[in-house]
């Protein structure tokens, strides 16, 4: 996908003079940069202390052990997955191949790579997935736990080939902050857990070439932060990596100061990415995820460095964590919400693992649980690991006494009911920051599930960059259980990661049981709707109003979980799926004054599609219901579970 003049012209105008003035400096030091590489400063005596304490390796789970261990083997023979792209070739590596597309980037100054034309460098999310080597801490971990050094003699040889791939300012790998900046922290946990090993001081301290990258890796994040306008996750990934580096790989002259801007800018912008009730600004529940798990990572360097911390770091985490604890389910999945790329912070454990329920784990473990969080039944390793490293503090922050069911700034609402019933309302902000890049067009938009399985589902993300009539529908109003008026978003498009108009939402109404918002994303039309949840009837009440303004063609769409079967017959649909081998239903009956039809793995345009992460799609059902509304009218949608 390539940018035009009319992408960078929005793009500017979603940015404030000192952002402007930033990026302008910015493209003078890369300029620079193309000519003036400077000579890595002279290390004598460098020693890597950031160990884990003793008997740490020996309190892992025997079952997590086991899932890492299998993942690790399965690496060892060459096979991996990213993004639904299954991979025999990784005993050796191409850096710069995408199997997705069989291209491969052009080497280069790092600025030159087009890295967003897929016809030029293929889909750079794949080329740069497996270079963040996270792969590799899973095959350190699996030594640390076995001590057999075939897996730390894999990680060597392949940090050695992509250090030799890939020189300083050479290629793909070095035109995104995030990348350098999870990468970082995928090699101090590397040296880590390969401690132990013989070769590990002659991989990493006593290896010129490895000083040569760690200190490049540094000061690009230096030269190039994200700012203004971008300063979302990548900002926090970018200096939880400085951060970590600096921290373990304290070695250079600027590590000091490196240290300290680092830890300044992470305390900052995790605040900034944060609302006060911990849930994350972006409202894209894996990036809350990624941040969390970043922002643990640079904690546990902190104290292991012995670096004080602001207390309000820790804070934030605290207030993240137990943000999660009340948003998830009785299954621990939190809610689908805006854009998800499976990005993880540190990855050292093996398929099969919840992400989710090792950070409630890791939260209990650093933070303490409280009385109403839920039970986390699995075990994992990183838990273990980042708690014997992070050391115990007294909360800076109130912790709430009852589970939070509203988030007000956020404008998230989880009403809870019998049968294990979980709906999500959303009345919160569009996005976050001027250009909302990881936000979907989802205003009063609601999500359904019964005793974890999706009813009415989010669709997810699927795609960023190649494929733009697919990034578009599955962050497009139509792709949301919400309204859509004139066949048009609630708010503007202005490329895959802009949005030049933002529709605002309020909240109303929100309890227990009741939850009531607006938006005027089609002005001078308001569309509002109510959602009621009975327990006595286990049954969920929807009433759309479209409110005021010209005629306008309708569509309600409300999109179901690949599990669901659906029966449609006039306005009523009979679901039906199974859960743990018992078959469960529902009942949806759907408004009449729309003409209701039934829709599944469409292509011209898509529509009737779920996508269970990144770069993977399969057939759902949707169903779209169509007609007009001339100034005030209403839509009642009821589901009843059990019927």
């Amino acid at each position: 996908m390539t940018m035009g003049a009319g992408w960078y012209l929005r793009r500017l105008s979603a940015m404030g003079p000192r952002e402007v003035g930033g990026r302008v400096g910015d493209a003078v030091r890369r300029r620079r940069w193309r000519s003036a590489r400077p000579d890595v400063p002279a290390v004598t005596g460098a020693r890597f202390t950031a160990v884990l304490p003793a008997g740490t390796l020996a309190a892992v789970p025997p079952d997590a052990a086991e899932r890492l261990v299998a993942e690790a083997d399965q690496l060892l023979a060459g096979h991996a997955a990213f993004f639904g792209v299954a991979r025999a070739d990784l005993a050796d590596p191409d850096w710069s191949y995408d199997p997705k597309t069989g291209r491969r980037t052009p080497d280069g100054y790092a600025f030159d790579v087009p890295y967003r034309d897929e016809d030029a460098v293929g889909d750079i999310k794949q080329i740069w997935e497996l270079s963040r080597h996270q792969y590799l801490t899973v095959l350190a971990a699996a030594y640390a736990v076995t001590g057999n050094e075939r897996y730390a003699e894999r990680v060597a040889a392949h940090l050695r080939s992509w250090w030799a791939a890939n020189p300083p300012l050479r290629g793909a790998h070095w035109t995104s902050g995030i990348e350098l900046g999870i990468r970082l922290l995928s090699w101090v946990w590397t040296r880590r857990l390969l401690d132990g090993w013989p070769g590990a001081g002659g991989l990493f301290e006593d290896n010129p070439v490895a000083r040569e990258q760690l200190w490049h890796h540094q000061r690009w994040l230096a030269a190039f932060p994200s700012r203004g306008s971008s300063a979302n996750n990548h900002v926090i990934a970018e200096t939880a990596g400085q951060f970590a580096a600096a921290c373990a790989f304290g070695w250079f002259p600027e590590s000091a100061r490196w240290r300290s801007d680092a830890l300044r800018s992470l305390t900052r912008h995790l605040d900034a990415n944060t609302f006060g009730s911990g849930l994350n600004r972006e409202l894209a529940t894996e990036y809350h995820g990624l941040v969390l798990e970043l922002g643990l990572a640079a904690l546990a360097e902190a104290d292991t460095a012995g670096v004080p911390v602001p207390a309000a770091l820790r804070g934030t985490l605290l207030r993240m964590t137990d943000a999660l604890a009340a948003v998830v389910d009785n299954r621990l999945r939190p809610p689908r919400q805006g854009d998800a790329d499976d990005g993880h912070g540190l990855v050292v454990d093996g398929a099969g693992t919840d992400r989710w329920g090792s950070l409630l784990a890791t939260g209990d473990a650093v933070f303490g649980r409280l009385d109403w969080w839920p039970k986390v039944p699995g075990t994992d390793v990183r838990t273990g690991l980042l708690a014997a490293l992070i050391r115990p503090a007294e909360p800076s922050v109130a912790r709430p006494a009852r589970r939070p069911g509203h988030f007000a700034y956020a404008g998230m609402t989880i009403l809870r009911g019998p049968g294990e019933i979980w709906c999500r309302c959303d009345g919160g902000p569009h996005g976050f920051l001027s250009i909302a890049a990881h936000a979907h067009a989802d205003a009063l938009s609601i999500e359904v599930r019964h005793d974890g399985v999706d009813v009415l589902a989010d669709p997810g993300t699927y795609c960023y960059h190649g494929q733009p009539e697919w990034r578009r529908y599955f962050r497009s109003t139509l792709g949301h259980n919400t309204l859509e008026l004139d066949g048009t978003d609630q708010s503007g498009s202005g490329g895959p990661f802009l949005w030049t108009r933002h529709a605002g939402s309020r909240v109303l109404t929100a309890d227990d049981t009741r939850w009531c918002a607006e938006h005027d994303g089609y002005r001078p039309t308001t569309h509002r709707r109510r959602v009621e949840l009975s327990a006595a009837d286990r049954r969920l009440r929807v009433v759309d109003e479209v409110r005021g303004g010209p005629r306008r063609a309708v569509r309600l769409a409300f999109h179901l979980g690949p599990a669901v079967t659906a029966e449609l017959a006039g306005h009523r649909a009979r679901l039906t799926w199974t859960r743990d081998g018992e078959d469960r239903s529902a009942t949806l009956d759907l408004p009449e004054g729309l003409d209701w039809r039934a829709h599944r793995g469409e292509t011209g345009p898509p529509l009737g599609w779920y996508s269970p992460g990144f770069g993977r799609r399969e057939p759902a059902t949707t169903l779209v219901g169509t007609g007009d509304a001339d100034g005030t009218r209403e839509f009642t949608t009821v589901l009843g579970f059990g019927g």
